[in-house]
């Protein structure tokens, strides 16, 4: 049995990861949860699951969630910097579940690599913004660092019995979001609540943004540099409205080896968790005849320049990637705020990026510090253009 520590578990990754969870008692066993601030689902996650220890974002909603919690359960609350490591660290724990939104997750799932966990990566930002720490500091503790989302995924069961040095280049999809046949001028207009709506899968706010404008799959190419070890200009986007395949890998021989599967967050999910066994799974299965027609298109990175601007900082490296995902999160919560139009998300990064004087081969300390400047830039860039 897996003893597992969830980060983020009141998002939805986390939420999906403790169904799979739910449905395999006798597999996995959690042990550890950390949220931010949804008191409310936590503490029905407590009572079901019954974790050792829990953390939220602060000491205010420690106090909330004391309040509310039956003490007889004894798990003890932690909050804030201190208690998302103690979570990640804990001794008990044999596998991280990493799906904190953000840069929040950046600390404690380096806490949990430091601490000799296997880790099922679902925190892209984290990837995108220490990639090469990451990888550097998973192969010198020899811990399996192991890919969610669901293209990483894909690939990553793609190249199970094959030579990476026969690849010749992955190619990761994107459904395109809601907006994929909007025109310039119809994605003037759009609204926070319009790009919540993604026509394929179930996520939460700030990436089902990202993937309407592009930036959720920038930040894939991202983390498929590092978790593949491939140049970008390796690594191909093509937008698959469907979301039946995931990614696609190209060999030296001509071969094209494709993960396909129902766009369900809870199959990359399970073989993360279960890695290197696979779950059975209850529900229906990929049925192709009633799929019918499967199209795929190039991205038009004219009408969405955030795909442009996130392969250009991968390329760069150094700290520029942190300062990608920082801006993005930080405009986008302005977007959410209707103080910014969705089409000046990339405006904002695209000047914040221009400004930023990269470091290479940066330290933790260093790429902590940039994501903090970025966040800081974009106040400056919206106070100066947009106010």
């Amino acid at each position: 049995m897996k003893n597992i520590a969830v980060l983020g578990s009141t998002g939805s990754v986390g939420v999906s990861t403790l169904d799979v969870i739910r449905n395999n008692p006798s597999r996995f066993k959690i042990i550890a949860l950390a949220a931010g601030r949804n008191v409310n689902l936590l503490k029905d996650q407590i009572e079901e699951f019954a974790p050792r220890i829990v953390a939220v974002i602060d000491e205010a909603h420690a106090q909330k969630l004391k309040a509310i919690l039956n003490p007889s359960l004894g798990t003890d609350i932690l909050f804030g910097e201190e208690g998302y490591r103690e979570v990640a660290a804990m001794r008990e724990v044999t596998m991280v579940l990493s799906a904190m939104v953000g840069s929040a997750g950046l600390i404690p799932t380096m806490e949990a690599i430091e601490a000799g966990k296997d880790i099922a990566l679902a925190n892209k930002e984290a990837m995108v913004m220490a990639g090469s720490i990451f990888v550097g500091k998973a192969l010198e503790k020899g811990i399996n660092l192991l890919p969610v989302d669901s293209e990483h995924s894909a690939i990553f069961q793609c190249l199970v019995g094959h030579r990476r040095e026969d690849i010749k280049n992955i190619t990761l999809t994107a459904s395109g979001g809601p907006f994929l046949h909007f025109s310039k001028e119809e994605l003037e207009e759009v609204k926070p609540s319009q790009a919540m709506k993604h026509p394929n899968w179930q996520m939460g706010g700030k990436i089902t943004i990202d993937s309407a404008s592009l930036m959720n799959k920038g930040l894939e190419v991202i983390e498929a540099k590092w978790f593949f070890d491939l140049p970008i200009d390796r690594i191909q986007v093509m937008i698959h409205p469907q979301s039946i395949v995931h990614s696609l890998v190209e060999y030296i021989d001509g071969s094209v080896i494709a993960g396909l599967g129902v766009p369900d967050m809870r199959i990359p999910i399970a073989y993360a968790l279960s890695f290197p066994e696979r779950i059975y799974r209850k529900g229906p299965s990929l049925d192709l005849l009633k799929v019918g027609a499967l199209e795929f298109f190039e991205p038009d990175f004219d009408r969405f320049p955030n795909l442009k601007l996130a392969c250009h900082a991968g390329k760069m490296g150094g700290t520029l990637p942190a300062v990608l995902s920082a801006a993005n999160e930080a405009a986008v919560k302005v977007f959410i705020d209707e103080q910014i139009k969705f089409t000046d998300i990339p405006k904002v990064i695209k000047e914040v990026l221009s400004s930023h004087q990269s470091k290479a081969s940066p330290t933790l300390r260093d790429i902590i510090d940039a994501d903090t400047w970025a966040r800081g830039e974009v106040t400056k860039v919206i106070s100066k253009n947009f106010s």
